[in-house]
């Protein structure tokens, strides 16, 4: 990566693997690819079927247009759309060093997913999760090599996230840490280490002040719009707990929700307005609806 462009991932002292594998395409993997193809990787996207790999191929590419047009990027768009490559063959991340799973919040699927790449990957290859709550040492377990496994928790959208949660398992590796922090520095963001612990710290805390949000709206307290105000000017959030919610998505927060209610207890017990919404379909602004309306987004 040559050259100085204000607002690019530019890499640290250790850069970013030369080759790096993400395993699901949807908006969370293609903005971790897109990520890691700023930073100067050459990136294999793995997708589960023709039609799913050709979404995620097309989800990727538009954003790394977008990156051009707003000058976030130090590369052509040509050059940027030759580092990546969306397959639906998991054997396509062998000789990859890094290889992040980005399936959905399900245990079972992720640990799926995470032996079925420790299978074909070098044995000195590392493996990430994306988890926002599931138990990095509850997944390690599962794992034939479990000091080459950790979390990197990105935040949705990754490309204009700053923070990236670097989420240390008991069988991790020392010197993973140090590496995964040079990771994060060269994609230009901002590494936060925690021990794994339920909901790790940004997920319990962000979720522990959106689902009182949502009790609030349940019980008629204040509108989503009048309550998030007040998160917005009175303790200046960017943005507000039930906007954040409708990005994230419903069906996340009630997950994470879900998880650390079986952990932590009933103070994170999900609302019923939160399931209902979720029974419905309304999940926010990947839906076109949930606590706002996203139809013009």
């Amino acid at each position: 990566m040559t050259g100085a462009v204000p607002g690019a991932a530019v890499p640290g002292a250790l850069g970013v693997p030369a080759r790096v594998g993400v395993l699901g395409g949807g908006r969370m993997g293609a903005g971790i690819a897109h990520a890691f193809v700023l930073a100067g990787a050459e990136v294999t996207v793995v997708e589960r079927d023709e039609d799913a790999a050709a979404a995620a191929s097309a989800r990727l590419r538009a954003s790394l247009e977008k990156a051009v047009e707003r000058g976030s990027a130090s590369r052509p768009l040509a050059e940027l759309e030759a580092a990546f490559a969306t397959v639906t063959d998991v054997t396509a991340f062998a000789g990859c060093a890094l290889v992040v799973e980005a399936v959905p919040e399900d245990r079972e699927l992720k640990l799926d997913a995470l032996r079925r790449v420790e299978a074909v990957v070098d044995d000195g290859a590392v493996l990430v999760t994306n988890t926002s709550s599931i138990s990095i040492d509850d997944l390690a377990a599962g794992l034939a090599r479990p000091e080459r496994f950790l979390g990197l928790h990105f935040f949705n959208p990754v490309p204009a996230s700053a923070l990236v949660e670097v989420v240390i398992g008991g069988a991790t590796a020392p010197g993973l840490i140090d590496d995964a922090r040079g990771w994060v520095q060269a994609l230009g963001k901002t590494a936060v280490v925690v021990r794994d612990a339920p909901g790790f710290a940004s997920s319990r805390l962000g979720v522990a002040l959106a689902l009182e949000a949502i009790r609030m709206v349940e019980e008629g307290v204040a509108s989503p719009a009048d309550i998030d105000a007040a998160m917005e000017l009175g303790y200046r959030h960017p943005v507000g707990p039930l906007r954040t919610t409708d990005i994230v998505g419903l069906d996340v927060r009630l997950g994470i929700a879900e998880e650390l209610h079986a952990r932590l207890g009933e103070r994170f017990a999900p609302p019923e307005l939160l399931r209902r919404m979720v029974a419905e379909g309304r999940l926010g602004r990947k839906t076109g609806a949930g606590f706002y309306e996203w139809s013009d987004q």
